[in-house]
């Protein structure tokens, strides 16, 4: 038998080869150890609060939440804009959430019908994931609590509390503070205060028209955040009230409106259309600035559904329309002040007197007048609206400097009140038909009979005419008109800081005569209707009224009494007082409302009572006992001589 041979060499190099393999095998764990250690000990001590807030993170989140919207007040303090609690339903758009059958559900708590259900599926997929988007708003107390009772069945559905804009006044001030809406995928921007994620909230809104879009920003404030701690699907499992971020309101917008005016003055228009404007002759302030017929502003809040836009949009009075400042229309004979005024700065006397005989022969046609009223200088001219007197002394003096006597009134002007929507109108002259009529450059001797009495290419809107009138009234300042009071308690420069006016005391006061009379004297166009007159006492007013023709009449009668609505002419007037110390300046405009006597004069009257009521120097003297009468001294008898 052969026994195995040990060669005593191979075992001392294997066992070497082992030993050093053993060595770096174990060196390197050993290193490996070292640095796992390091690591473990790096990020639990030096890096241990980072981490921690990561962890947090994760674990909390925080949610943004609106932030109150500003008041908007009037001049008193009256709120015309504010916020009361929402209840409503969020859906929060997950992978995991079945839409359809959660709509389903739904529709047996709360009633909706297939056009809402599909408005609503248009949101949920428009929106991000997990964005929350708004099923029902402004709910009941009854479906509210409805609805939390069920929940476990509506998976993704929460129901919480917002706010939302609230209009105390709905139709009165619809025009000019706006509403606001939910905010569309135009408004989003990629840079700027529209691209803030609060606008991806379901509670949040964005204004749309008025002192609303024009100060949405200050309006806005800025936005909170509510802590919730979520799962690991980032689903809210609870509510941390400790670490909510409180949301700062939006600051307050003052305007010059008097909220008593302003409803005041929906309520006298009734079904009529058009519109009123009252300035404050010291200051510029608007007191009124009204279009009528209006709509209730809380309805597009909660959004319109498509039958009832329509019937808005299709309504021929055209409720959406802001006739106060979009809509300009001819101003008519109340455009007879601005040709006085021209005439008598281009050195025309009044007292010069021009034959009326009811029409007048000048460019191959027959011009008309209402009346036959005879011999007549300025200031009856004014005061019985005669045409035929305007037709002349426009001619007299001329397209261009009563073009520019309108413009130093603030015709054809817009102005810096705050808010959007302003048309300028049109104030001709020559220069203007050649700019825009090359194919008929010239001014016509034919046009500018017209252009005296208010018509022709002439158009203005109610505003205009309100500062045209407040400027008469002051007589010295070139008043600017002011809506804006105070944005966050910052008061904005009042509208009596401006130019002079430059014409000359005495031609303003002759102007001004003539329109005391036009109301207050026996054959003035407004002094039949004792609905034109104020009825205070000492306290009267002065004012113009106007006509302005809708459509043509050529050689037929002006009666308009069995016309269509549409076809009967606008009607206007302008007045302001006290006449003898002028507080209040208004101009109304009443849409196909026939004459301005008839129609818009009641209206004025109407408005400048609340106004001058109002005013506690204006009512003591209305108050005021009347002074006592002179004692009447009897003469003594002479005496008697003796026989």
């Amino acid at each position: 038998m052969i026994e195995p041979s040990i060669f005593m060499d191979e075992v001392n190099e294997r066992q070497g080869t082992f030993q050093r393999r053993a060595f770096l095998l174990g060196g390197g764990f050993g290193v490996g150890l070292i640095a796992l250690g390091g690591r473990l000990a790096h990020l639990q001590l030096l890096d241990a609060n980072r981490y921690k807030k990561l962890s947090e993170h994760n674990q909390f989140q925080f949610l943004l939440t609106p932030p109150p919207r500003g008041l908007i007040l009037d001049r008193n303090g009256v709120v015309l804009a504010s916020n009361r609690p929402d209840f409503r339903l969020l859906l929060a758009k997950d992978d995991h959430v079945d839409i359809d059958a959660t709509l389903a559900n739904l529709t047996t708590l709360v009633p909706m019908d297939e056009a809402r259900l599909r408005r609503l599926r248009a949101d949920i997929d428009a929106a991000p994931r997990k964005a929350p988007v708004a099923l029902v708003e402004d709910m009941t107390w009854e479906e509210f609590s409805r609805i939390n009772v069920r929940a476990p069945e509506l998976p993704g559905v929460t129901a919480d509390m917002g706010e939302v804009r609230v209009y105390p006044y709905a139709g009165a001030f619809a025009h000019v503070i706006g509403y606001v809406a939910k905010v569309s995928a135009k408004d989003v921007t990629k840079t700027g205060p529209n691209a803030e994620p609060i606008l991806l909230n379901p509670g949040f809104r964005i204004g749309k028209q008025g002192v609303e879009k024009a100060f949405d920003l200050q309006l806005r404030g800025t936005a909170g955040a509510r802590k919730v701690e979520v799962d690991v699907k980032g689903r809210v499992v609870r509510h941390d009230p400790a670490g909510d971020i409180a949301a700062i309101p939006g600051a307050p917008i003052q305007l010059t409106l008097d909220a008593d005016i302003q409803n005041r003055g929906l309520e006298i228009f009734g079904e009529d259309s058009g519109a009123a404007v009252m300035m404050d002759c010291r200051s510029g302030d608007i007191l009124c600035l009204l279009s009528a017929p209006s709509f209730d502003a809380n309805r597009f809040v909660k959004g319109l559904t498509s039958v009832e836009y329509q019937a808005l949009s299709g309504y021929d009075r055209k409720p959406l329309y802001d006739k106060a400042l979009s809509a300009t229309y001819p101003p008519g004979s109340t455009f007879k002040t601005m040709v006085s005024l021209a005439a008598l700065e281009s050195g025309v006397d009044p007292e010069l007197k021009r034959v009326c005989h009811g029409s007048w022969p000048y460019g191959g046609r027959i011009w008309h007048c209402d009346k036959v009223h005879g011999a007549v200088n300025m200031h009856d001219a004014i005061k019985t609206s005669c045409d035929i007197y305007f037709y002349q002394t426009a001619l007299a003096v001329g397209p261009d400097k009563i073009a520019a006597m309108a413009r130093q009134f603030g015709l054809g002007e817009l102005f810096d009140i705050g808010i959007p929507g302003q048309r300028p109108g049109l104030v001709p002259d020559p220069e203007y038909k050649r700019r825009h009529f090359p194919k008929d450059p010239v001014w016509h001797g034919g046009e500018t009979p017209s252009f005296g009495i208010g018509q022709g290419y002439l158009n203005l809107n109610a505003l205009q005419l309100c500062v045209m009138c407040a400027r008469l009234a002051n007589g010295a300042t070139a008043l600017q008109p002011r809506l804006i009071h105070s944005i966050g308690g910052v008061v904005q420069p009042s509208g009596a800081q401006a130019p002079a006016l430059p014409v000359a005391k005495a031609h303003l006061a002759l102007v001004r005569a003539a329109m005391a009379s036009v109301v207050n004297d026996p054959g003035g166009t407004a002094y039949t209707n004792v609905n034109s007159r104020l009825n205070l006492g000492p306290i009267k007013m002065a004012g113009k009224t106007g006509t302005a023709q809708a459509h043509s009449y050529g050689a037929g009668s002006r009666n308009t009494a069995n016309l269509a609505w549409s076809l009967k002419d606008h009607a206007w007037f302008i007045a302001f007082a006290p006449y003898d110390d002028p507080r209040y300046a208004v101009s109304v405009l009443v849409e196909h409302g026939g004459f301005g006597a008839a129609a818009a004069a009641p209206k004025a009257a109407e408005l400048l009572r609340v106004a001058l009521l109002k005013d506690a120097d204006i009512r003591a003297r209305i108050t005021a006992p009347p002074p006592p009468p002179t004692p009447v001294v009897a003469e003594k008898p002479a005496p008697v001589s003796a026989t």
